[in-house]
């Protein structure tokens, strides 16, 4: 498996990928499959970016089809460039329980340290997806909240539990 950035070139692979996450995780995410899917691919490739502090990174078998993606960005702003972000973590269901995801939140953890004033990356993660939120607290990510019916979707509530990893 390679961890790596996601080029323009890669849009209609990393998009396919994206737009199964929220078919197969639908709950999981703030976007919905139904406001996504008639996204022109023109403007999925705006979207890509690869700068040391925003960039979408991939999971590449061998074959060189991506399984894994997560989406990183640093804050904007005098008063938010301390903090970066993560999202858009998801990992194929055949591909799940190999460290993919893990090796994925590694990646972005370790470049982390080299972006000039990060001190920080905050996530959010549904609650039911308990395997997330201990992968995140084994990689030293600490919990400051839970937000009570985050996100709704086909009538069903979701709670997302806010997390942030500090550098030290």
């Amino acid at each position: 498996m390679c961890i790596k950035n996601i080029t323009e070139e890669q849009a209609e692979q990393f998009w396919k990928i994206r737009l199964e996450s929220l078919r197969v995780s639908p709950e999981a995410f703030g976007t919905s499959y139904e406001d996504s899917v008639g996204t022109p691919i023109s403007e999925v490739v705006k979207k890509i970016k690869n700068e040391h502090d925003e960039y979408i990174l991939g999971a590449f078998t061998e074959d060189n089809q991506i399984v894994g993606i997560a989406g990183f960005r640093k804050g904007q702003g005098m008063k938010f460039k301390h903090k970066g972000m993560v999202w858009g973590v998801y990992v194929s269901p055949e591909y799940r329980g190999k460290g993919i995801g893990k090796s994925l939140m590694v990646e972005v953890l370790n470049r982390g340290k080299d972006i000039e004033e990060l001190k920080q990356i905050n996530l959010s993660v549904i609650t039911v997806n308990r395997s997330a939120v201990e992968l995140y607290k084994k990689l030293g990510f600490e919990s400051y909240g839970v937000e009570k019916n985050a996100l709704e979707y086909m009538g069903d509530a979701y709670d997302e539990e806010h997390m942030t990893y500090f550098y030290k």
